[in-house]
């Protein structure tokens, strides 16, 4: 879309409030988290072009919906597909009004449309009319104010469901976490550490420890016995799991200064650096270990199926009191990176179908029924061997051991 010179060329502005069939478009930086791939563009042309079968409408998919505040795209596309990561086929449906999916906002009408056996979506008025496509001009002049939409876009998932495991669990190497920088000690000889005490560390290399020129405070998270995470087919360990326990803020570097022993000689004194504690999921001990937070991790996702047959098992259930996960808890997965999961890829979870005797039979011969499809995961966190996912729908429960596969 090319945008033409308001009728007042001196005064230059940097955004131009556009409006395409009652969808307004946000600002450039509130539109970069959600991006679409050129996959997922060549989906939605492809669809945009003729549509989609009726067969891949659910039976009962409603005429229209409104929008509300508490959608997602994942509820949206639930409602009308029978995928719901099929995402690009609902955006595709309605590309010439939709250019991005991720924008979508509360208060608009999706209203379903059958022609010629195939089906498309479209953006309707509040009224229930058809909103055109056109573009809505606007004259802007020296003296117009314009003022970006809030970031009300509707997400892909309920963000609450998975941001504590953005920042709380981490997989790490063998020698990750003995490396890490240490909590030494402790103010007043304390044995326990909880909110709002300082503490003292020491890291191996000191450089661990340094203030961050970029930040007042560098923040810290805090971490105790790194747990083996088995391949349940093989045993090989493929990644550690580091129980999370607080936060902290390094409030002065470490450092070491030169002093004089009972000798008499020159000694180097280490001085360890300081840290207040600012959050504590538990108490905290001297021991536990010190890693740097990382930068926030987008939070919207694009839901996709993995590419081929891509065969996977769950490694363990987070949570130690937890034997089986439901819906909306989360699960490791013994795949990652080097397998090519992103966040984002819907696996399908499934039963294992039981050995049992043909009781028709007289020989009584052992059959082992199909296998049969529980629910589906979302990947929302990848390592080089492990992700973290997020259980969408299920059936029965998932445990340890359990098949994911393509869901295609």
């Amino acid at each position: 879309m090319t945008i033409k010179k308001p009728f007042y060329h001196q005064a230059w502005v940097r955004l131009v409030a556009c409006a395409v069939a009652g969808f307004m478009l946000p600002n450039l930086a509130a539109a970069q988290p959600y991006q679409v791939t050129a996959e997922q563009k060549a989906v939605a042309n492809t669809v945009a072009s003729q549509g989609v079968p009726l067969s891949e409408l659910k039976p009962q998919a409603p005429q229209s919906h409104v929008v509300v505040t508490g959608d997602t795209l994942w509820a949206i596309s639930n409602i009308f597909l029978t995928s719901p990561w099929r995402w690009p086929e609902l955006w595709g449906m309605n590309i010439a009004q939709i250019r991005n999916p991720h924008l979508i906002y509360p208060g608009q009408v999706l209203t379903l449309s059958v022609k010629g056996g195939m089906a498309t979506l479209q953006l309707a008025g509040a009224d229930g009319s058809t909103a055109s496509a056109d573009l809505v001009r606007v004259r802007l002049s020296p003296k117009t104010r314009v003022t970006a939409l809030p970031d009300n876009a509707l997400p892909t998932l309920k963000s609450r469901l998975i941001e504590p495991f953005l920042s709380e669990p981490i997989i790490v190497g063998e020698e990750g976490l003995r490396q890490a920088p240490r909590i030494v000690s402790a103010q007043d000889d304390r044995v326990l550490l909880t909110k709002g005490d300082r503490a003292y560390a020491r890291s191996t290399s000191g450089s661990d420890l340094m203030d961050d020129p970029k930040k007042k405070h560098k923040v810290l998270r805090i971490f105790r016995n790194a747990t083996p995470l088995k391949d349940p087919l093989t045993g090989a360990v493929l990644g550690y799991e580091a129980q999370y326990v607080g936060r902290a803020l390094l409030t002065r570097s470490e450092g070491s200064q030169t002093g004089v022993g009972q000798d008499g000689k020159a000694i180097s004194e280490v001085i360890p650096a300081s840290i207040d504690i600012v959050a504590a999921k538990e108490e905290i001990r001297v021991g536990d270990r010190l890693l740097s937070e990382p930068e926030q991790l987008p939070q919207n996702y694009v839901p996709h199926a993995a590419k081929g047959d891509l065969e996977a098992r769950v490694v363990s259930v987070y949570g130690s009191a937890v034997v089986n996960a439901a819906q909306n808890q989360v699960v490791v997965i013994n795949k990652g990176r080097a397998d090519g999961i992103d966040p984002g890829q819907i696996l399908a979870v499934l039963n294992d179908g039981a050995r049992v005797a043909d009781t028709t039979d007289p020989q009584r011969a052992m059959i082992k029924l199909p296998d049969e499809r529980n629910g589906l995961l979302m990947v929302f966190r990848s390592f080089d061997k492990l992700s973290y996912a997020l259980v969408l729908e299920i059936t029965r429960g998932v445990k340890i051991g359990d098949r994911l596969r393509n869901p295609q």
